[in-house]
């Protein structure tokens, strides 16, 4: 799966009317809406959007007739294996009707084209996990978790015996971390994996 790496846009033009896509890159669905709002012409006719965010999705055909506009340009951003996207695709209406299929063309070509073209970042799955060592072990698993590039140390809290760090730690490199952990304190660390996951 990719997302983008920035904002990118597209124009063309169908039968005198004007499109023009525009895409980022959205976290949820509170930042999907705000880039919705703030590239939607409200002096056009249609603003259409779609959006995806893992699972969750949304599209709008914005008075253009049903299944027109919005669908097909989600089917374009999973066309293209993309999450954490968002497209607004804004028409002014040049006087020639388009009919359904030729929307559905239109709204979709241009989103994909906008897409197509946009560069694109690979989405990097972390798993969240929780290691715990001794004071006798904390400097150096702190120097070894900060030093690999696969760990993102998200929060450390201290207790009794030692510490507690909580970390993302990018999936295919876990089995490696674990191993490391385990060496540099001779199987004293404990790392436990809860059961959710983290997409960064």
């Amino acid at each position: 799966m990719f997302s983008l790496q920035r904002i990118e846009t597209f124009r063309q033009e169908v039968k005198k009317s004007r499109f023009l896509a525009t895409a980022a890159p959205v976290s949820g669905e509170e930042a999907a809406k705000a880039f919705i709002r703030d590239h939607s012409d409200v002096a056009a006719n249609h603003n259409c959007w779609a959006w995806r965010v893992g699972p969750l999705y949304r599209f709008s055909d914005d008075g253009e007739p049903s299944g027109t506009a919005g669908k097909p340009i989600l089917q374009a951003i999973d066309g293209q294996a993309l999450d954490g996207v968002a497209v607004v695709v804004t028409r002014w209406f040049g006087g020639i009707l388009l009919g359904s299929g030729g929307l559905i063309r239109a709204y979709g070509g241009t989103a994909a084209a906008c897409l197509r073209a946009a560069e694109k970042l690979p989405i990097v799955t972390r798993i969240e996990v929780r290691i715990g060592c001794a004071f006798a072990d904390l400097a150096l698993v702190q120097a070894r978790l900060s030093a690999h590039e696969a760990v993102q140390i998200l929060t450390q809290h201290y207790n009794a015996t030692g510490s507690e760090f909580v970390a993302a730690i990018r999936e295919q490199d876990l089995a490696d971390v674990r191993q490391m952990v385990a060496d540099v304190t001779s199987g004293r660390a404990v790392m436990s994996i809860p059961k959710r996951n983290e997409a960064s």
